[in-house]
């Protein structure tokens, strides 16, 4: 039986180690907070049509075929564990709040159609039909049923409880270093060096690096990674009572600027779409005025909702926006830098990763996310 060693616990470290244990491999999973990074602040739209983005061709591929596993994964997941995924297919809303706002939104519609995306043109009518919270001044919508959500906390959590079940060993220390065979950047790896472990890969053994931002910091990885923090806020309400205040994701542009409300468990809503670059790792009371006030505008509803959480994740950026997924060497896959995407991508990242992992060459599809693509 192979043995792998997966460096990280975020959803993509997760889901790549159940795929691992799905294909008979015998894994160890190292993080000293697993979910506690990016996976804990993310939104968790399934969204390959309405985070689609200009001058990002090459994701689209990435973004879709990713979507198209999810329901697979979260089926074998869910028969894995009795812990809920939150995964939900209610569909997604994009509105606009003015006129200027209605001109991106059927820019933007125009653009995904181009690329064989499905999205429904319908009035603002039809949209607060469906969603009755939404403000009746908006000026523009439409409709993507296949951009579903997931509840990344409570993947996490689903994950993790199926991994243990599995007899996956988790080991809660900071990853240090990779010890090579020799000083060749094509050179097997040969152990993994915690805090206080040196975990040995032998012969027909593998590793997988997933740690997000801090895959670039621990020794002995030759890839020639640049990721860089992009930071995103996300707030968390509550209904006063409990009750579903949305039932649907609903993504929204005011004033060019993009919101997006997510409806979880309980009558609870995420409210999120900051992207900062400053390097300012807390939560900045302008991201918070920004958010509620963008969310509100869109759904007055949430104005009776009540504050119950705050909080900055960093997401770990490319120079390219394409993540980091391939082989480094003989026995070491990396796969990390996905950027706002990762959720969305993990699917993808961790069945390729895997099969990687046990000696698969790395798919045409990935051909661009070679780590080693900088020194090209």
């Amino acid at each position: 039986m192979s043995h792998v060693t997966v460096i990280g616990a975020g959803l993509v470290g997760l889901a790549t180690a159940f795929e691992l244990t799905e294909r008979g491999a015998d894994v160890t999973v190292v993080d000293p907070a697993p979910a506690g990074q990016a996976t804990h602040f993310a939104g968790g739209m399934l969204a390959p049509v309405a985070e689609v983005q200009y001058r990002q061709e090459p994701l689209y591929p990435l973004m879709l075929d990713s979507a198209a596993r999810y329901p697979d994964l979260i089926e074998r997941v869910s028969a894995a564990t009795e812990l809920p995924t939150g995964h939900r297919t209610d569909g997604t809303l994009v509105v606009a709040a003015d006129r200027a706002d209605a001109t991106h939104l059927a820019e933007l519609a125009a653009h995904q159609s181009a690329h064989e995306m499905t999205v429904e043109r319908i009035t603002v009518r039809e949209a607060r039909r469906l969603e009755p919270g939404l403000s009746p001044n908006l000026a523009g919508a439409v409709s993507i049923p296949g951009d579903h959500e997931v509840a990344p906390r409570q993947f996490a959590e689903a994950l993790i409880d199926a991994l243990r079940s599995r007899g996956v060993e988790f080991i809660a220390e900071k990853a240090t270093a990779l010890v090579r065979a020799a000083d060749d950047a094509a050179a097997a790896v040969t152990a993994v060096r915690t805090e206080s472990h040196t975990l040995p890969v032998t012969d027909g053994d593998s590793v997988v690096l997933a740690t997000g931002l801090g895959a670039s910091e621990i020794e002995g990885v030759n890839a020639p990674l640049q990721l860089r923090p992009v930071y995103g806020d996300i707030l968390i309400a509550a209904a006063p009572h409990g009750e579903e205040l949305i039932t649907r994701v609903v993504r929204g542009f005011v004033e060019d600027r993009p919101i997006y409300l997510i409806p979880r468990a309980e009558g609870r809503i995420a409210i999120g779409a900051t992207s900062r670059e400053d390097h300012r790792a807390d939560t900045p009371l302008f991201a918070v005025r920004d958010l509620l006030r963008d969310a509100c505008r869109v759904a007055p509803c949430l104005e009776e909702a009540g504050m119950v959480e705050w909080g900055t994740g960093a997401r770990p950026g490319t120079p390219d926006d394409l993540p980091y997924l391939g082989r480094e060497g003989r026995n070491l896959v990396i796969s990390t830098g996905y950027f706002r995407h990762g959720i969305l991508l993990t699917a993808l990242g961790a069945a390729v990763g895997a099969e990687m992992a046990l000696g698969a060459e790395a798919p045409e599809l990935i051909a661009a996310c070679d780590p080693r693509r900088a020194r090209r």
